[in-house]
């Protein structure tokens, strides 16, 4: 590399900073790869909760919607 065909201090110096600096790199793409993982599994689950909650709605609407409506009583009165 850099340093080994200088051969000085700076360039070493340099070198090591390079390679610090893609060793860096790769852990933060590691790191984003594994967020980017988790994230994608917490969207599922939430669609997964999201429908389960849709369906929870719907029967209470239905019922809400039964429990509205009178029901028909014949009155003793009535001729």
């Amino acid at each position: 590399m850099l340093s080994s065909v200088l051969k000085s201090d700076r360039a070493v110096r340099v070198n090591i900073a390079i390679m610090r600096a893609f060793v860096k790199l790769r852990h933060t793409l590691d790191t984003n790869r594994e967020l980017a993982r988790k994230f994608e599994q917490l969207e599922k689950r939430v669609a997964e909760q999201g429908e389960e909650i849709t369906a929870i709605l719907e029967a209470i609407r239905q019922l809400m919607a039964t429990a509205e409506k009178p029901p028909h009583y014949r009155t003793a009165n009535r001729r």
